[in-house]
């Protein structure tokens, strides 16, 4: 795997992993990291990839890792950030898979950018802020809807919580600590060194989770594989079930008892899935 700076808008700059760079036949996948990771493709998934003629591109959403802070991005800002690597590493077309939050930007990347994305993959993807029919904050953990009301409130707002002594508690399942123990202990080493260019990261990837999203996935175009936990207390499955019926293209798979971070178990047959799309 390459690892480049790619020149962003507003004198920006974009940290890009390509996995294989040399190998232009390979389809070309974008992951979407979740909150808070940088944005390392997903290793536990790179034997499944690479057998199935697939190349894991990806970028650190500004303010992680080695991408500049953007203050007020949005998942649209970002599927325009999307299209910068894209033209910088000489891909047109592509399909994109997202983890948590990254699912959301998968969507957001197939809304804005129409044609040029040719399926999604989301595992446990939110839905839109304040959208009509979801109780948005119902069924998640309490130091989730403590950290997005204060996003709701505002940068600053968010910004004040991280600086206090908040602590997000995911409330890990025996299922989950068992989970980390095996290739998936891959969410840890992306998310320790998430927050090292400063704490804008996260915080201004919850506040862009409660802003207007500045598409529309009900405009996607593309097939959509939605993959959700129904015991998911991070993003509970409601959030999936939302998308799924207002996405036209989305089919929902919802896996019983999974969390937030067991659904990632799915991900290769996920990724099977999105190969035979494209």
């Amino acid at each position: 795997m390459i690892e480049l700076d790619v020149p962003a808008g507003g004198g920006r700059t974009l940290h890009v992993y390509d996995t294989a760079p040399e190998q232009s036949g390979r389809l070309p996948v974008m992951w979407h990291h979740g909150t808070p990771n940088v944005g390392a493709p997903p290793e536990p998934l790179f034997t499944a990839a690479a057998e199935l003629g697939l190349r894991w591109v990806s970028f650190d959403r500004p303010g992680y890792g080695g991408s500049s802070v953007a203050p007020g991005r949005t998942i649209a800002s970002v599927a325009a950030d999307a299209a910068t690597v894209a033209d910088a590493l000489g891909i047109d077309r592509f399909a994109v898979a997202g983890y948590s939050g990254g699912g959301s930007y998968a969507l957001g990347c197939a809304a804005v950018l129409g044609g040029r994305v040719q399926a999604v993959l989301g595992l446990a993807a939110i839905a839109p802020y304040g959208a009509a029919g979801l109780d948005w904050f119902a069924g998640m953990i309490p130091s989730g809807v403590a950290a997005l009301r204060a996003a709701v409130e505002g940068r600053e707002a968010r910004a004040a919580l991280q600086a206090s002594d908040f602590i997000y508690d995911c409330e890990f399942t025996e299922a989950d600590l068992a989970l980390f123990e095996g290739p998936w202990g891959w969410l840890g080493k992306v998310g320790k060194p998430a927050l090292a260019a400063g704490p804008y990261g996260q915080i201004d990837d919850d506040v862009s989770y409660t802003l207007p999203w500045g598409c529309d996935p009900g405009t996607v175009d593309a097939p959509v594989l939605l993959l959700h936990g129904t015991g998911d207390r991070i993003i509970p499955a409601g959030h999936g079930s939302w998308l799924a019926a207002h996405c036209p293209t989305a089919e929902l798979r919802l896996c019983e008892g999974d969390s937030h971070f067991t659904i990632v178990t799915h991900a290769e047959r996920g990724l099977e899935w999105l190969r035979r799309q494209i």
